[in-house]
């Protein structure tokens, strides 16, 4: 027997697979419309994805500027809420019953005369507990993994009243009266948001439909710093704040939102021909989301 050869196989005859070009092609990535956070990845068919991308893309950006000191930690808060239509569309671990179709329905009976009707059941939906899962970042002090900054993104269960928020907020509380210092990144427009108050004599205005980073300083509290931006707005860069006075990092979360934006596919998954997720945009907002998007 010959080398490369197997009775009447030859190694020769076997076809090269087709091969797949990896090479980047300039212009191919579609890019958002809007300049800072794209209000359409707020709908929840998409949030939870998003969110995913996001932490992950945030401790890889921020892994080499701590490194040997500091370290990121990615941790997962878990509990049980009750269900919210609009929050479990789009959410694979939710589980949605409904009613049968009318395909499957069994037809009633006609009664004939003088024969005692029975009261048939109708089917219905109980309000099932759902297991959420939120992730989160801490940044800790390498060789004593003291938590030196916590960094969260914020869902919409974190916002919406209920359970989730009830945990979130009890979670905050701890965070705000320990030395571990605490951002807040809010890039969902609807619900309300978490509890800040403006400073005495501070006649800033704060609206409702603003996304918000929030950076709190230990040695600064009560006193914080916040970011607050609207979808006309690029994303503004915010320091991380790590354990020595005035040692910070700063994040560029713009850039990450667009890589993660680009990388996703989003331009070609999102219907911007569909109404923006909630809340209602005022007239000239929506004036000017109208001349960004594309004609249908």
């Amino acid at each position: 027997m010959q080398l490369g050869t197997f009775g009447k196989w030859e190694w020769g005859s076997l076809k090269e697979p087709a091969k797949i070009n990896l090479t980047p092609m300039a212009g191919l990535a579609m890019a958002s419309p809007f300049p800072g956070m794209d209000p359409c990845l707020e709908q929840a068919v998409l949030w939870s994805e998003f969110h995913s991308r996001l932490i992950v893309a945030i401790a890889d950006a921020l892994a080499p500027s701590l490194l040997p000191r500091y370290y990121i930690a990615v941790e997962t808060r878990t509990y049980r809420d009750s269900p919210n239509t609009e929050v479990l569309v789009g959410i694979p671990d939710a589980v949605v019953l409904s009613t049968p179709g009318a395909s499957v329905q069994a037809k009633p009976d006609t009664p004939g005369p003088g024969v005692a009707t029975t009261v048939r059941p109708q089917s219905v939906i109980l309000p099932m507990p759902m297991e959420v899962k939120e992730r989160y970042l801490e940044i800790r002090e390498a060789g004593s993994d003291a938590v030196i900054t916590v960094l969260e993104v914020l869902s919409p269960t974190n916002k919406r009243q209920g359970e989730g928020r009830r945990i979130y907020n009890a979670k905050r509380q701890t965070i705000l009266g320990s030395a571990s210092h605490l951002v807040e990144i809010d890039l969902l427009r609807a619900y309300d948001p978490m509890a800040m108050h403006p400073v005495a004599g501070d006649t800033t205005p704060t609206s409702t439909d603003r996304y918000r980073i929030l950076v709190s300083r230990s040695e600064d509290r009560p006193r914080a710093d916040l970011y607050e931006f609207t979808l006309r707005e690029p994303i503004p860069p915010f320091p991380l704040p790590l354990k020595a006075a005035n040692e910070e990092v700063w994040v560029d979360l713009q850039s990450l939102v667009t890589g993660i934006y680009e990388r996703s596919g989003y331009g070609i998954r999102l219907d911007y021909q569909a109404p923006l997720p909630p809340p209602t945009l005022s007239a000239a907002d929506q004036a000017w989301v109208d001349q960004r998007l594309p004609s249908p």
